[in-house]
């Protein structure tokens, strides 16, 4: 029966570690007595799924997938499609990919095995967040983080190129989420301006991990040539091993150049042109570009893969200085005296987060007995879907997704970006990026 795995059970039934019932006990004489109580919204929706004709046809035709009312596409991929959904008991917009698994060749398989893989680790402001995995017959379902906004390569073909303060909070972003995501051995390996999203409030998100894998050592050597090549490096036009760090910089380099000239870097009419320039490293600056941005791009975009900027020296440039996070990007010193009061700090806002989620559950049906069988680090439990939303939901209340500012002006460049770029913090009170 369609929705089997969400049906609610009867008095005194035992229950699989994944089942969404209660196996709390009803006394025969009490339930005589008293009228039964109403429906939570948890039961009603799980009931609908077995008896509703109506909700039984749209799980049928997929006008819904597990706890979620599809819409319209949003978007498509080689072997995806994106359609835009609501979580029936949160109504909250979530990004549905739709895999479709027949069309998936072995090394496709293990491609998005590793996307999935990633995305399970990451947990940053700037990052879209995976909130569950639901899987049929001939079809993979990936529910994320609704971004809203569009993306960055179709706002710079609309709009033309970004004001500078505009370019300075956008790859200020970017860099934190790659920091992060670096700082845990995950390469990105498709950065493109396609796969940096906007969200309604204007915050960053870097999306589309379909190319991503995670490294034991920043230092390991990868052989697959991966991404768009006008956003490749040159040691994947030579088919050389390549560090993926240095390779995911590049691309960073090509997407600064394209947000502030609204041209890209290196463009040609074939591939072999293409390749001989982004080898050649040839690429023309207009003058108009600021000086502080002109150095950090030159400093990204070099031959060498050794003598590119890292990503702690582009977050240190003159050129970011004047871009304040919401939240701060790394912890202090071990023995410094205000780590354990931001630690503590931190606890307690989290456990004030969780009791908000767990608050909202309950109002929702879910019991304690289902966060227990059910436990939320599983993409692939409906009850992690629901979990990993609201707790989102709280944190983008508290201030998680808020883009940066752009401060006042800096009086002496030199001796402030020294200060500043020591007193950088990647972590946020709500999610530990470090």
């Amino acid at each position: 029966m369609h929705g089997g795995q969400y049906q609610v059970a009867v008095t005194k039934q035992h229950h699989h570690s994944y089942s969404l019932t209660d196996s709390s006990e009803v006394d025969p004489d009490d339930e005589k007595a008293d009228s039964p109580p109403p429906l939570t919204p948890l039961q009603k929706l799980t009931t609908d799924m077995c008896k509703d004709e109506k909700t039984i046809k749209d799980l049928i035709i997929g006008r819904r997938v597990g706890f979620y009312k599809v819409r319209g596409e949003i978007g498509c991929g080689t072997f995806s499609r994106v359609k835009l959904a609501f979580h029936a008991l949160t109504k909250d917009k979530v990004a549905l990919k739709v895999l479709d698994k027949t069309r998936l060749d072995s090394q496709a398989q293990r491609l998005l095995s590793k996307e999935i893989s990633s995305m399970e680790c990451l947990q940053h402001p700037n990052v879209v967040c995976l909130y569950e995995v639901m899987e049929k017959p001939s079809r993979l379902y990936l529910v994320l983080e609704y971004a809203g906004g569009g993306d960055l390569h179709n706002r710079l073909s609309t709009q033309g190129k970004l004001s500078e303060n505009a370019c300075k909070i956008t790859f200020a972003q970017i860099l934190s989420a790659i920091k992060y995501m670096h700082n845990i051995n995950v390469i990105h390996r498709d950065l493109k301006a396609e796969n940096v999203l906007f969200t309604s409030s204007g915050c960053i998100k870097v999306a589309d991990f379909g190319f991503s894998t995670q490294v034991s050592n920043r230092n390991d050597a990868l052989d697959t040539f991966c991404g768009s090549p006008p956003y490749a490096a040159p040691e994947l036009f030579r088919d050389e091993c390549y560090l993926g760090a240095s390779v995911d910089v590049w691309a960073m380099g090509v997407l600064l150049f394209f947000m502030v000239t609204g041209t890209m870097p290196f463009r040609a009419e074939t591939m072999g042109k293409l390749r001989r320039c982004v080898i050649e490293c040839e690429y023309t600056l207009p003058p108009w570009v600021p000086g502080p941005c002109q150095r950090l791009i030159r400093g990204i975009l070099k031959e060498a893969p050794a003598d590119r900027y890292a990503v702690d020296q582009m977050l240190g440039c003159d050129w970011l200085l004047p871009v304040q996070f919401p939240w701060t990007l790394v912890p202090p010193e071990p023995a410094s005296p205000l780590q354990g009061l931001l630690d503590s700090e931190r606890r307690d806002l989290e456990e004030e987060v969780e009791e908000e989620v767990r608050g909202l559950l309950e109002e929702l049906g879910f019991t304690a007995e289902h966060l227990q069988n059910n436990q939320t680090k599983n993409s692939r439990s409906p009850v992690t879907g629901v979990y990993r939303i609201l707790l989102h939901r709280a944190q983008k209340k508290r201030g998680c997704d808020s883009p940066p500012v752009i401060r006042g002006m800096v009086r002496d460049p030199k001796r402030e970006g020294l200060r500043a770029y020591k007193g950088l913090r990647h972590t946020s009170k709500l999610c530990v990026l470090s």
